[in-house]
């Protein structure tokens, strides 16, 4: 007698689960054991590569550069509730991957009215917001500032965007050269995320006095109104890449696939030019609803709060205060304020004077490792989310490939590393990295209830909590109306002033 294959439905429109067991953390990463070793070594890494992002545009820039010209006070509880709504929809989002196997970019085909128009709206939402290349732009002005010794000025910005270019490519060989690419982008970011925390926890306990460490650990927690002066969509630009990228986090939760997280492993993943490329399902697998199940959901879902919270949330504030105090410091030695155009090199020019050339470089150094950090993690995330969606809503695509994702992935890689190297000489980084911001908002308008209906459907023991869904509702409000006050003083007049 024929055995009959277990499925699950789930949403319209793509294909119902397979059914099959979860794995055991210990089968998926091969240990006999989870302890703090193996969790450090083998569970830790999809919270590093989000954080690699995190760490970046809006720490690094639109903080640094809010907090240099108006202070602390109304400006630091805008990061704070930023940073724990993102957290939260984090874990919201990868939720759905570690049930399913299925990425949250194929996952909204399942939401009505289905995958022909999810997937498209979705992909051209995440790749219009980061496309811009704001971030690798800002890199390039680094990485030239590093090599020559000097900021470049007006007529030196076409160089600059050469070292942007040039930092794509990097960008590509890395992935090109893996045999996991997750994996390539999680030793990474071991590296340049220890390092950059690492190095500005030392140079600001050496630079930076006692009374602006208290004015900026006071403003993380004191509700104030925004200073004057500062507009809703400066603070919308902060709001959404505080973090990460506020409602388009998703487009960077495929790496817990990627790792084998729970189903993630039945799933699947994308494997460098050299590595082997084993099968990657086009359609998720779930769990049946017994009890071993439900307790193995319970310890990946241990593992994923404890990778959020405990490295993401923690790497995000630290990611945020350290350089912000460093850049309060830095007015008040330069008496000068930062601006859009130089706030990328503008510490290590600040400091230069009274802590020498090797200051400067220091701090050039560590932008560099910042701008990279996110540069690697958003340009591979674009990529990677096409790759998933496309050939997912695709059947051609799909036989086309041959089922092996690399067939389009390098190729679409090149494809946008070029588009991305026309646009970077439009628009000073900093505007283009503000454009990204707020439209990473215009993400929690759409995706928080989508999350609810996707996340509301999986088997029982993973489906969230009634008050999950009041913190999504919560994202939809706060990032929301930064969207739209953007939208209102691109056209007219924002909706409220400072």
């Amino acid at each position: 007698m024929t055995e009959v294959q277990r499925t699950y439905s789930l949403g319209v429109s793509r294909p119902e689960l397979a059914v099959a067991d979860l794995p055991t953390p210990e089968e998926v990463f091969g240990v006999r054991r989870i302890r703090a070793k193996e969790l450090v070594m083998f569970a830790i890494g999809p919270s590093l590569i989000a954080l690699g992002v995190s760490i970046g545009s809006g720490e690094w820039l639109l903080g640094p550069q809010a907090v240099g010209q108006f202070g602390f006070v109304g400006i630091g509880w805008v990061i704070t509730v930023s940073a724990v709504l993102q957290t939260f929809y984090n874990v919201e989002c990868a939720r759905y991957i570690v049930a399913t196997g299925e990425t949250d970019t194929v996952g909204w085909g399942r939401v009505p009215p289905g995958k022909l128009f999810w997937v498209p709206v979705s992909l051209f939402i995440v790749v219009f917001a980061f496309i811009a290349g704001g971030w690798a732009a800002s890199a390039g002005q680094g990485l030239y500032a590093l090599v020559n010794g000097h900021v470049a000025d007006a007529a030196e910005m076409q160089q600059t965007r050469w070292y942007a270019i040039g930092l794509l490519v990097v960008v590509f060989i890395i992935a090109a050269t893996a045999n996991r690419v997750s994996r390539a982008l999680e030793l990474s970011n071991w590296v340049m995320v220890g390092a950059i925390l690492g190095i500005l926890i030392v140079v600001d306990l050496i630079v930076v006095p006692g009374n602006i460490w208290w004015e900026g650990i006071r403003g993380l927690v004191t509700p104030a109104a925004p200073p004057a002066g500062i507009s809703a969509t400066q603070l919308g630009a902060l709001a959404g890449f505080t973090a990460m990228a506020s409602g388009l986090n998703w487009y960077l939760m495929s790496h817990y696939r990627d790792k084998g997280y729970g189903m993630g492993h039945r799933a699947g993943y994308i494997a460098g030019m050299r590595g082997s490329q084993s099968e990657l399902l086009t359609v998720g697998v779930t769990f049946p609803d017994d009890e071993r199940n439900a307790g193995l959901w319970r310890r990946w879902y241990r593992l994923l709060l404890l990778d959020m919270w405990g490295v993401f949330f923690v790497g995000a504030m630290l990611g945020m205060l350290l350089p912000t105090v460093l850049m309060a410091q830095a007015v008040a030695l330069s008496g000068e304020q930062p601006t859009t155009a130089n706030v990328p090199t503008f510490v290590a020019t600040a400091l230069e004077p009274e802590y020498g050339p090797g200051m400067f470089y220091l701090m050039l150094l560590i932008g560099v490792l910042v701008l990279f950090s996110t540069q690697l993690g958003i340009f591979e995330a674009l990529v990677r989310v096409v790759t998933d969606g496309a050939p997912a809503v695709s059947p051609r695509l799909r036989a086309l490939i041959e089922h092996d994702p690399r067939r389009f992935y390098y190729p679409f890689m090149i494809a946008l590393l070029i588009v991305i190297s026309i646009i970077i000489h439009l628009a000073v980084p900093v505007a283009l990295v503000q454009f990204s911001a707020n439209m990473s908002n215009l993400g929690a308008l759409i995706y928080p209830f989508l999350l609810m209906y996707l996340n509301s459907k999986l088997p029982r023991v993973a489906r969230p909590r009634p008050w999950h869904y009041v913190v999504l509702v919560l994202n939809f409000l706060f990032f929301g109306f930064f969207f739209v006050n953007f939208v209102a003083d691109f056209v007219g007049d924002p909706l409220i002033t400072f």
